[in-house]
Formats: structure tokens, C-alpha cells, sequence
């Protein structure tokens, strides 16, 4: 064995270590984040009732926090690829989440809604960053497998944190002061992780970062046309896809509000399930395997409007199961269609556009809800099916397919 052989082996072995360090100390790093944020959101309507805020308040916070969640991600994206910083956004993203806890001090409506902005700033800070650095970190197991795992772990703490504000309330009488504060355990876990795993891979990934653009100089070095139609077909494919918020509001006109709770938390599993499959056989079989939640995601926009609990089970199912896919393998073909120089601010577009889209299915499949009695409709087996929902969804995911299946193979197989 030559010493050019060994010292290729010996860095494919520190890659790979580095992989795995990196896709669980990230994950954990997500798990706690999402007890915290999840837990929160499953509590801040309740919260700002309490408080004094109207609906209107309540829908218009909402509204823009998720707005500049999404919208603030082209910013940080780019401004993290060109000073570099991905490290400095994913931290202080991270750290920002301290507004969390501090919400149990609100004594206020308006302070509240302020520190729920905040919060949904520092997402649109550290998403693009933390999710170059772990394509970048786990370029040693496949795209697919550390954005499946990574979304498994967020999702267990999207599960969990919801559960445990919710049994804090109950023991504590619906004191919403000490459900927020708990939430500082998590925090300050969290925040310890991050540190460790900075001053431990912080060298290890501004060598990759170097490698890796060394190593890319024959790919293109902007945002190419395949990037462009993927994220169009992404924001077709969200748009015509209904979103959760539809799908519980059906359920409070056939189930008591702890059963609704029940299939949020169910929702979550069916993703937290999916999503390491689901990057599996992303890395086994590349862009084939993204139109197979452009199908599915027929299915929820449809059964949704049966106007039967088993319906908005199947609904909850296959939606858990496409949120699944997308936030694993939908993440992870951004990698193989980007260099590393422009995949900061590729994840801000692709991000974007993929919060617009489910920004314009809520418009309109809450406008199809409103207007269920004057929607036409087709009984099909038994179970009527309203028409231009069903055109709707169907003629978006057409397209979307249309355009992925213009895509060109991003990955070379050996």
C-alpha cells in the first residue's frame, strides 16, 4: 500500500468521524432548539389571550413571524457565504432564543409579540449557516443520510416540547409563567452543546469549507437554471399542498381540543420517522426519489375536505409523511445543485420559496374551507370529493413534476 493510498484512507476515516460528530451534535443542538420554539408556539396563542391580544393580534403576530422567518433567510444566507461567518449566524441564531424563557417576564401583549419576532428572526439567521455547515461537516456519509437523521432528532424535540409544556400546565394549574421558564433548561443545554462542538469542529470545517471550493472549481459558481427549476417546483409543490394549520382547524369541528393536540403530536412522529428512510434512499437513488412527495402530496389536499375524522387522519399521515421528506431530502438536493460558495444564500432562496408556497396554500385552502357549501362536489365511493380543491392540488403537483423532471442527475454514482 503506497503512502498516497493510507494518507486517502486516513482522511476518508477522519471524514466520516467528523460526519458523525458533527450530525449528532447538530441534531441534539436542533432536538433542544425545537423543545424550546415548538413548545413555546404550542402555548403562545393561549398566551397572548391571557395577555389581553385580540385574534386579529394573534393571526397578524403569526402571520409576520413567519413572514421574516422565511423571508430574512436571503439576507443571512448571503451575508454569511460572503463574510464567511457561518459559525457567527448559527450562534448567535441559536443564542437568540433566549427570548423564549424571557417571555415568562412579558406581563404584556405587545412584549410578547416582540420577542416571538425575535425569535423567528434568529431562525432566519442561523437556518442557511447551520445547514451549510452540516452539508459541509457530514460531505463524509451523504446529503440524504445527515439531513434524514438531523430531521428525526429535530422532530423528536418538536414531540416532546409541546408534551412537556403541556404537563407543566397541568400540574401547575395553567401557569404560563413557569411553563416558559422551564424552558430555560433546554436553553441553556443547548447552548452548551453549541459551544462544544463550535470550539471542536471549528478548524475541521474552515479546512472542508477551503477543500471544498478548491475542489469544486469545475462546478458552476452561481446559482445555476437546475437550482432555479428545482425551487420553482419546490414552491409549486408547497403551495399546492395543504398546510397543517388547515388540517387541525378541520379537526376542532369533529374532535375536542386535546384530541386536535394528539394529532399534531402524531403528525410529528409520522416525520420524525420518515425523514432518515426517506434521506436513505435519497443517497441510494438521487433526484428520483423527490418526486415521490410531489405525489403524496395529493393526498392530505384531498382527504382533508371528507368532513370525517378518518379522513383527517389519512390527512395528518401523509402530511407527516411529505413534511418528512421535504425536510430532509428536499434540504439535501441543495447540496448536490450548489457549490459551497453560493450555498448559503441558495438555502435563503430555496427557503424562501419554499415558505411562500405554503404562505399561498394557506390563502387558498383556507378560502376553500370558508367556502365548503358552495364548492361543487363529486362522490366518489362514497365519500365526496369537492372539485376545485382536487383540480387545484393536482394541477400543481403536474407542473411541479414537470419541472423536476427537467433536472439533470446532480450526483455522480459509483
Amino acid at each position: 500500500m503506497t503512502d498516497e493510498t493510507s494518507f486517502e484512507k486516513a482522511e476518508s476515516l477522519d471524514l466520516k468521524r467528523t460526519a458523525y460528530i458533527g450530525i449528532a451534535a447538530f441534531g441534539f443542538v436542533s432536538l433542544f432548539g425545537d423543545i424550546i420554539y415548538e413548545g413555546a408556539r404550542s402555548i403562545v396563542p393561549s398566551y397572548l389571550e391571557f395577555l389581553g391580544a385580540t385574534a386579529l393580534i394573534v393571526g397578524l403576530a403569526a402571520g409576520i413571524g413567519e413572514f421574516l422567518g422565511y423571508s430574512l433567510r436571503l439576507v443571512s444566507g448571503y451575508l454569511a457565504d460572503t463574510t464567511k461567518s457561518y459559525w457567527l449566524f448559527t450562534i448567535i441564531g441559536y443564542a437568540l432564543l433566549i427570548a423564549i424563557p424571557i417571555m415568562a417576564f412579558a406581563g404584556h401583549w405587545i412584549i410578547a409579540v416582540l420577542l416571538i419576532l425575535v425569535e423567528r428572526t434568529a431562525k432566519a439567521l442561523r437556518s442557511p449557516s447551520r445547514d451549510t455547515l452540516l452539508s459541509v461537516i457530514t460531505k463524509g456519509m451523504g446529503a440524504g443520510k445527515a439531513f434524514g437523521l438531523h430531521e428525526m432528532m429535530d422532530q423528536i424535540g418538536a414531540t416532546v416540547g409541546p408534551a412537556v409544556i403541556a404537563i407543566i400546565l397541568f400540574y401547575t394549574n395553567n401557569d404560563f409563567f413557569w411553563a416558559f421558564l422551564a424552558l430555560l433548561i433546554p436553553y441553556l443545554i443547548l447552548i452548551g452543546i453549541l459551544f462544544t462542538v463550535y470550539f471542536k469542529l471549528r478548524h475541521k470545517t474552515a479546512y472542508l469549507i477551503e477543500h471544498i471550493d478548491l475542489s469544486e472549481k469545475k462546478k458552476p459558481q452561481h446559482l445555476t437554471l437546475e437550482f432555479k427549476l428545482y425551487t420553482l417546483a419546490v414552491l409549486l409543490n408547497t403551495a399546492g399542498l395543504v398546510h397543517v394549520s388547515i388540517i387541525l382547524y378541520s379537526a376542532t369541528m369533529l374532535t375536542p381540543a386535546w384530541m386536535v393536540s394528539i394529532l399534531y403530536l402524531v403528525l410529528q412522529g409520522v416525520d420524525a420517522f420518515i425523514a432518515p428512510i426517506s434521506g436513505h434512499f435519497y443517497d441510494k437513488y438521487g433526484k428520483s426519489v423527490l418526486s415521490i412527495p410531489f405525489v403524496l402530496s395529493v393526498i392530505p389536499s384531498v382527504f382533508v375536505f371528507f368532513g370525517t375524522f378518518e379522513g383527517i387522519m389519512v390527512a395528518v399521515f401523509f402530511f407527516g409523511t411529505v413534511l418528512g421528506m421535504q425536510e430532509s431530502i428536499y434540504r439535501a438536493a441543495i447540496s448536490d445543485l450548489t457549490s459551497v460558495k453560493k450555498r448559503g444564500i441558495a438555502y435563503g432562496i430555496f427557503n424562501t420559496a419554499y415558505g411562500g408556497g405554503f404562505l399561498i396554500s394557506g390563502a387558498i385552502f383556507g378560502w376553500f374551507l370558508d367556502n365548503i357549501g358552495i364548492l361543487p362536489t363529486y362522490t366518489l365511493f362514497g365519500y365526496t370529493l369537492y372539485v376545485p380543491a382536487v383540480i387545484y392540488t393536482i394541477t400543481l403537483q403536474i407542473i411541479a413534476l414537470g419541472l423536476l423532471s427537467r433536472l439533470k442527475s446532480a450526483r455522480e454514482r459509483k
